[in-house]
């Protein structure tokens, strides 16, 4: 049987044909998670889903414990993390309501813990050129183009600490170095579950336009509504992904630690 982790909001535990299992507390040596592991199984493949800022969502992103999160699935057998997003667009041809595959990631994050190696079990460098899975960044695209569901091939996510949102300046920088879309959580979460050498690929739904891209002022709540009116594609799009992925990796994340030790 597969397994795959999503990491995302609650409103994505209600796919068709999922049936729920359990919920599990998981203990870690980093702390605890978010919140509890929720065990599903639709068809022949097990889901276990964690919300990133916890049940009520009352975790701010600079306050999560992403090396328990990261480190909770793997104790729990996962390979696969689909982690689900909401960003700002950045990039020209980008409006809310995309759904983006991400390809790359530039870190602007600076008080997280971002490493499982603290030099107590030597020296780690991972390979970091291709920051998401390509397996599954494939098998996502492809699953879109099955159901039409509409997926942006690739973007650059910059991560910012927040909890703040951006402003105009910083993403006009931003923009100048290639950033495609802002987010405050796709980092570390990305580095640490390569270091776990578990496959990630980031979902990314574009909720608003960023400061200074439009005239409006942002919202929290423009963010909400934009979420919730992609979820139902995002279910959509998750239920082919999981009846087509296939039981083995056939990418090298499962190498992640292979001559990265000193």
């Amino acid at each position: 049987m597969s397994k795959i982790g999503i990491i995302g909001g609650s409103g994505l535990y209600e796919i068709k044909g999922l049936v729920h299992k359990s919920r599990k507390k998981i203990k870690t040596p980093f702390g605890k998670p978010s919140d509890e592991y929720l065990t599903g199984e639709i068809g022949d493949v097990k889901i276990i889903f964690l919300p990133r800022h916890g049940k009520h969502h009352d975790i701010p992103p600079h306050m999560i414990n992403y090396r328990a999160n990261i480190w909770g699935f793997k104790k729990l057998g996962i390979e696969r993390i689909l982690s689900i997003s909401a960003v700002g667009c950045i990039k020209k041809g980008l409006k809310p309501g995309d759904i983006v595959i991400l390809d790359q990631v530039i870190d602007m994050t600076k008080s997280r813990r971002s490493t499982f190696y603290d030099g107590k079990e030597g020296v780690v460098h991972i390979d970091f050129t291709e920051p998401y899975c390509p397996e599954l960044r494939q098998i996502m695209i492809m699953a879109g183009k099955r159901i039409k569901v509409p997926v942006k091939d690739g973007s650059t996510y910059v991560a910012v600490e927040g909890p703040r949102l951006e402003s105009s300046a910083e993403i006009k920088s931003f923009s100048i170095l290639g950033g495609d879309v802002v987010g405050m959580t796709g980092m570390p979460e990305a580095s640490l579950a390569r270091e776990l050498e578990i496959c990630y690929s980031g979902i990314s739904v574009v909720a608003n336009y960023a400061a200074g891209i439009s005239k409006n002022r942002l919202t929290v709540s423009e963010v909400m509504l934009a979420m919730r009116s992609s979820t139902e594609k995002l279910k959509l799009l998750l239920k082919e992904v999981f009846a087509t992925v296939p039981a083995k990796r056939k990418c090298t994340c499962g190498e992640a630690l292979k001559e990265a030790k000193i």
